[in-house]
Protein backbone atom coordinates (compact mmCIF):
# COMPACT_ATOMS: atom_id res chain seq x y z
CA UNK A 1 0.00 0.00 0.00
CA UNK A 2 1.50 3.33 -1.05
CA UNK A 3 1.28 6.53 0.96
CA UNK A 4 -1.66 8.06 -0.94
CA UNK A 5 -3.74 4.91 -0.61
CA UNK A 6 -3.06 4.85 3.13
CA UNK A 7 -4.13 8.52 3.46
CA UNK A 8 -7.34 7.87 1.49
CA UNK A 9 -8.27 4.89 3.68
CA UNK A 10 -7.66 6.91 6.84
CA UNK A 11 -9.82 9.78 5.60
CA UNK A 12 -12.61 7.38 4.62
CA UNK A 13 -12.57 5.81 8.07
CA UNK A 14 -12.64 9.25 9.71
CA UNK A 15 -15.57 10.47 7.57
CA UNK A 16 -17.51 7.25 8.13
CA UNK A 17 -17.00 7.53 11.86
CA UNK A 18 -18.10 11.15 11.83
CA UNK A 19 -21.38 10.39 10.06
CA UNK A 20 -22.05 7.38 12.33
CA UNK A 21 -22.23 9.56 15.44
CA UNK A 22 -25.79 9.98 16.83
CA UNK A 23 -27.44 8.41 13.79
CA UNK A 24 -31.11 7.36 13.57
CA UNK A 25 -31.97 4.72 10.95
CA UNK A 26 -35.45 4.01 9.53
CA UNK A 27 -37.14 2.55 6.47
CA UNK A 28 -38.10 5.75 4.64
CA UNK A 29 -41.28 4.39 3.05
CA UNK A 30 -43.79 1.85 4.37
CA UNK A 31 -47.08 0.74 2.75
CA UNK A 32 -49.82 -1.30 4.36
CA UNK A 33 -53.44 -2.14 3.58
CA UNK A 34 -56.18 -0.55 5.65
CA UNK A 35 -57.21 -2.39 8.84
CA UNK A 36 -53.93 -4.32 8.99
CA UNK A 37 -51.06 -3.98 11.49
CA UNK A 38 -47.69 -2.44 10.64
CA UNK A 39 -44.26 -1.92 12.19
CA UNK A 40 -42.40 1.38 11.96
CA UNK A 41 -38.81 0.45 12.74
CA UNK A 42 -36.38 2.98 14.19
CA UNK A 43 -32.86 2.05 15.31
CA UNK A 44 -30.04 4.29 16.51
CA UNK A 45 -26.32 4.15 17.24
CA UNK A 46 -24.90 3.27 20.65
CA UNK A 47 -23.52 6.76 21.27
CA UNK A 48 -26.99 7.87 22.46
CA UNK A 49 -26.40 5.76 25.58
CA UNK A 50 -28.12 2.76 27.07
CA UNK A 51 -31.47 4.45 27.76
CA UNK A 52 -32.01 7.36 25.33
CA UNK A 53 -35.20 9.39 25.14
CA UNK A 54 -37.35 8.33 22.17
CA UNK A 55 -40.32 10.34 20.90
CA UNK A 56 -42.61 9.91 17.89
CA UNK A 57 -44.47 12.64 16.01
CA UNK A 58 -47.05 12.34 13.24
CA UNK A 59 -47.84 14.86 10.47
CA UNK A 60 -50.93 14.15 8.38
CA UNK A 61 -51.55 15.03 4.74
CA UNK A 62 -52.98 18.42 5.74
CA UNK A 63 -49.82 19.36 7.65
CA UNK A 64 -51.26 18.99 11.15
CA UNK A 65 -48.66 17.60 13.60
CA UNK A 66 -49.37 15.44 16.67
CA UNK A 67 -47.25 13.78 19.36
CA UNK A 68 -48.07 10.06 19.44
CA UNK A 69 -45.43 8.82 21.88
CA UNK A 70 -44.07 11.08 24.59
CA UNK A 71 -42.64 10.62 28.08
CA UNK A 72 -42.45 6.83 27.61
CA UNK A 73 -46.14 6.36 26.83
CA UNK A 74 -48.63 6.75 23.96
CA UNK A 75 -50.63 9.98 23.91
CA UNK A 76 -54.39 10.47 23.73
CA UNK A 77 -56.07 8.56 20.92
CA UNK A 78 -52.99 6.37 20.35
CA UNK A 79 -53.27 4.66 23.73
CA UNK A 80 -54.27 1.07 22.97
CA UNK A 81 -53.51 1.48 19.24
CA UNK A 82 -49.70 1.40 19.31
CA UNK A 83 -47.06 -0.67 21.08
CA UNK A 84 -43.48 0.48 21.63
CA UNK A 85 -40.59 -1.95 21.60
CA UNK A 86 -36.81 -1.76 21.38
CA UNK A 87 -36.23 -0.77 17.79
CA UNK A 88 -39.60 0.53 16.68
CA UNK A 89 -43.31 1.15 17.02
CA UNK A 90 -46.20 -1.11 16.03
CA UNK A 91 -49.73 -0.14 14.99
CA UNK A 92 -52.25 -2.85 15.88
CA UNK A 93 -54.53 -1.72 13.02
CA UNK A 94 -54.29 1.28 10.72
CA UNK A 95 -56.93 3.39 9.00
CA UNK A 96 -56.66 5.78 6.05
CA UNK A 97 -56.34 8.67 8.52
CA UNK A 98 -52.96 7.25 9.60
CA UNK A 99 -51.37 8.06 6.23
CA UNK A 100 -48.60 10.63 6.68
CA UNK A 101 -45.07 11.24 8.00
CA UNK A 102 -43.77 9.75 11.26
CA UNK A 103 -40.71 11.31 12.89
CA UNK A 104 -38.57 9.17 15.20
CA UNK A 105 -36.59 11.50 17.47
CA UNK A 106 -33.82 10.20 19.72
CA UNK A 107 -31.79 12.14 22.28
CA UNK A 108 -29.18 11.11 24.87
CA UNK A 109 -25.59 11.80 25.97
CA UNK A 110 -26.03 15.40 24.76
CA UNK A 111 -26.68 14.09 21.26
CA UNK A 112 -29.80 14.33 19.10
CA UNK A 113 -30.95 12.64 15.91
CA UNK A 114 -34.17 12.12 13.97
CA UNK A 115 -35.47 10.49 10.83
CA UNK A 116 -38.81 10.27 9.00
CA UNK A 117 -40.92 7.35 7.80
CA UNK A 118 -43.60 7.96 5.17
CA UNK A 119 -46.54 5.63 5.86
CA UNK A 120 -49.11 5.06 3.12
CA UNK A 121 -52.30 3.22 4.07
CA UNK A 122 -53.58 1.57 0.89
CA UNK A 123 -57.27 2.14 0.12
CA UNK A 124 -58.98 1.28 -3.21
CA UNK A 125 -60.79 4.11 -5.00
CA UNK A 126 -64.51 4.63 -4.61
CA UNK A 127 -66.98 5.60 -7.32
CA UNK A 128 -65.89 9.10 -8.36
CA UNK A 129 -68.22 12.08 -8.28
CA UNK A 130 -68.24 13.95 -11.60
CA UNK A 131 -69.79 17.22 -12.75
CA UNK A 132 -70.67 17.23 -16.44
CA UNK A 133 -73.03 19.86 -17.94
CA UNK A 134 -75.80 18.49 -20.16
CA UNK A 135 -75.92 21.53 -22.47
CA UNK A 136 -73.33 24.20 -23.34
CA UNK A 137 -72.91 26.90 -25.99
CA UNK A 138 -70.19 26.87 -28.63
CA UNK A 139 -67.17 29.05 -27.91
CA UNK A 140 -67.54 28.96 -24.12
CA UNK A 141 -64.94 27.69 -21.66
CA UNK A 142 -66.28 24.43 -20.20
CA UNK A 143 -64.76 22.37 -17.38
CA UNK A 144 -65.71 18.81 -16.44
CA UNK A 145 -64.58 17.64 -12.97
CA UNK A 146 -64.03 14.23 -11.39
CA UNK A 147 -63.04 13.37 -7.79
CA UNK A 148 -62.53 10.21 -5.74
CA UNK A 149 -62.60 10.96 -2.00
CA UNK A 150 -61.33 7.60 -0.70
CA UNK A 151 -58.38 6.38 -2.76
CA UNK A 152 -55.00 6.16 -1.00
CA UNK A 153 -52.57 6.87 -2.49
CA UNK A 154 -54.59 9.58 -4.30
CA UNK A 155 -56.21 8.39 -7.50
CA UNK A 156 -55.30 9.44 -11.01
CA UNK A 157 -58.08 10.01 -13.53
CA UNK A 158 -59.00 9.06 -17.06
CA UNK A 159 -61.84 10.38 -19.22
CA UNK A 160 -63.96 8.55 -21.79
CA UNK A 161 -66.04 10.00 -24.62
CA UNK A 162 -68.65 7.68 -26.12
CA UNK A 163 -66.85 4.79 -24.31
CA UNK A 164 -63.54 5.64 -26.03
CA UNK A 165 -60.62 6.59 -23.73
CA UNK A 166 -59.34 10.11 -24.38
CA UNK A 167 -55.54 10.52 -24.56
CA UNK A 168 -53.97 12.93 -22.11
CA UNK A 169 -52.53 14.97 -25.01
CA UNK A 170 -54.85 14.88 -28.08
CA UNK A 171 -52.29 16.59 -30.36
CA UNK A 172 -50.15 13.42 -30.38
CA UNK A 173 -52.89 11.22 -31.87
CA UNK A 174 -54.28 11.72 -35.42
CA UNK A 175 -57.81 10.66 -34.45
CA UNK A 176 -57.98 13.33 -31.74
CA UNK A 177 -55.93 16.17 -33.25
CA UNK A 178 -59.05 18.26 -33.98
CA UNK A 179 -60.06 18.24 -30.30
CA UNK A 180 -58.76 21.06 -28.11
CA UNK A 181 -59.42 19.80 -24.60
CA UNK A 182 -56.88 19.86 -21.73
CA UNK A 183 -56.79 16.91 -19.31
CA UNK A 184 -55.26 16.91 -15.83
CA UNK A 185 -54.87 13.27 -14.74
CA UNK A 186 -53.98 14.28 -11.17
CA UNK A 187 -56.95 16.49 -10.21
CA UNK A 188 -59.50 14.98 -12.63
CA UNK A 189 -60.30 18.12 -14.66
CA UNK A 190 -61.20 17.96 -18.36
CA UNK A 191 -61.31 21.49 -19.76
CA UNK A 192 -62.43 22.84 -23.14
CA UNK A 193 -61.04 26.39 -23.60
CA UNK A 194 -63.44 26.97 -26.52
CA UNK A 195 -65.96 24.16 -26.81
CA UNK A 196 -67.20 23.21 -30.31
CA UNK A 197 -69.89 20.95 -31.71
CA UNK A 198 -67.22 18.26 -32.23
CA UNK A 199 -67.09 17.96 -28.43
CA UNK A 200 -70.71 16.79 -28.12
CA UNK A 201 -70.96 13.29 -26.72
CA UNK A 202 -71.34 11.05 -23.66
CA UNK A 203 -68.61 11.58 -21.03
CA UNK A 204 -67.57 9.58 -17.95
CA UNK A 205 -64.45 9.51 -15.76
CA UNK A 206 -62.48 6.67 -14.19
CA UNK A 207 -60.42 6.74 -10.97
CA UNK A 208 -57.58 4.31 -10.21
CA UNK A 209 -54.64 4.10 -7.80
CA UNK A 210 -53.33 0.56 -8.26
CA UNK A 211 -55.33 -0.76 -5.32
CA UNK A 212 -58.39 -2.74 -6.30
CA UNK A 213 -60.33 -2.30 -9.52
CA UNK A 214 -60.65 1.13 -11.20
CA UNK A 215 -63.96 2.83 -10.51
CA UNK A 216 -66.10 4.68 -13.06
CA UNK A 217 -68.55 7.51 -12.54
CA UNK A 218 -71.91 7.95 -14.24
CA UNK A 219 -71.98 8.80 -17.96
CA UNK A 220 -73.62 12.12 -18.90
CA UNK A 221 -74.37 13.32 -22.44
CA UNK A 222 -73.08 16.84 -23.12
CA UNK A 223 -74.76 18.64 -26.01
CA UNK A 224 -72.93 21.58 -27.59
CA UNK A 225 -75.35 24.07 -29.20
CA UNK A 226 -74.75 27.08 -31.44
CA UNK A 227 -75.52 30.52 -30.09
CA UNK A 228 -79.16 31.41 -31.01
CA UNK A 229 -78.53 34.82 -32.61
CA UNK A 230 -82.03 34.98 -34.15
CA UNK A 231 -83.65 34.42 -30.78
CA UNK A 232 -81.57 37.16 -29.17
CA UNK A 233 -82.45 39.66 -31.94
CA UNK A 234 -86.15 38.76 -31.69
CA UNK A 235 -86.04 39.27 -27.93
CA UNK A 236 -84.47 42.72 -28.32
CA UNK A 237 -87.12 43.75 -30.89
CA UNK A 238 -89.96 42.58 -28.66
CA UNK A 239 -88.50 44.53 -25.72
CA UNK A 240 -88.20 47.71 -27.81
CA UNK A 241 -91.81 47.35 -29.06
CA UNK A 242 -93.03 46.93 -25.48
CA UNK A 243 -91.23 50.11 -24.39
CA UNK A 244 -92.62 52.01 -27.41
CA UNK A 245 -96.18 50.90 -26.64
CA UNK A 246 -95.78 51.96 -23.02
CA UNK A 247 -94.56 55.43 -23.99
CA UNK A 248 -97.40 55.81 -26.55
CA UNK A 249 -99.96 54.80 -23.94
CA UNK A 250 -98.67 57.39 -21.48
CA UNK A 251 -98.74 60.11 -24.14
CA UNK A 252 -102.30 59.25 -25.25
CA UNK A 253 -103.61 59.11 -21.69
CA UNK A 254 -102.03 62.50 -20.93
CA UNK A 255 -103.52 64.05 -24.05
CA UNK A 256 -107.04 62.79 -23.27
CA UNK A 257 -106.80 63.96 -19.69
CA UNK A 258 -106.91 60.51 -18.18
CA UNK A 259 -103.89 61.23 -16.06
CA UNK A 260 -104.37 63.39 -12.91
CA UNK A 261 -103.32 67.00 -13.41
CA UNK A 262 -100.79 68.62 -11.20
CA UNK A 263 -102.47 70.87 -8.58
CA UNK A 264 -101.93 74.64 -9.15
CA UNK A 265 -100.53 76.58 -6.24
CA UNK A 266 -102.37 79.75 -5.13
CA UNK A 267 -100.37 83.02 -5.05
CA UNK A 268 -99.52 84.29 -1.61
CA UNK A 269 -101.22 87.51 -0.37
CA UNK A 270 -98.96 90.46 0.31
CA UNK A 271 -99.71 93.51 2.48
CA UNK A 272 -98.58 96.89 1.06
CA UNK A 273 -98.35 99.87 3.41
CA UNK A 274 -99.15 103.33 1.94
CA UNK A 275 -97.76 106.49 3.54
CA UNK A 276 -100.49 108.99 4.72
CA UNK A 277 -100.99 112.17 2.68
CA UNK A 278 -100.34 115.62 4.07
CA UNK A 279 -104.03 116.61 4.15
CA UNK A 280 -104.78 113.54 6.18
CA UNK A 281 -102.33 114.63 8.87
CA UNK A 282 -104.65 117.37 10.30
CA UNK A 283 -108.42 117.58 9.83
CA UNK A 284 -108.73 120.99 11.39
CA UNK A 285 -109.61 119.99 14.86
CA UNK A 286 -106.03 119.39 15.82
CA UNK A 287 -106.39 115.69 15.72
CA UNK A 288 -104.08 113.44 13.73
CA UNK A 289 -105.62 110.87 11.43
CA UNK A 290 -103.71 108.17 9.67
CA UNK A 291 -104.94 106.34 6.66
CA UNK A 292 -103.58 103.06 5.64
CA UNK A 293 -104.51 101.16 2.59
CA UNK A 294 -103.86 97.49 1.90
CA UNK A 295 -103.49 96.03 -1.54
CA UNK A 296 -104.11 92.37 -2.09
Amino acid sequence: MDMWTFVFVCLSISVTGLHADFTVNVSPSVKVKENEGVDLKCSYTADFGSAPRVEWKFKDLKGSQTLIYFDNKPTGQYAGRITMYDGGLRFNKVTRADTGDYDCEVSGNTGYGENTIKLTVLVPPSKPVSRIPSSVTTGNNVRLTCFDADGSPPSTYRWYKDNTPLPEDPTKFPNFKNLTYKMNVFNGNLEFPSVSKLDSGSYLCEASNGEGAPQRGDAVHMEVRDLNVGGIVAGVIVALLAVGLLLFGLWFASKKGYLPKKAESKPKQQAVYTQPRADDMDDGDGEFRQKSSFVV
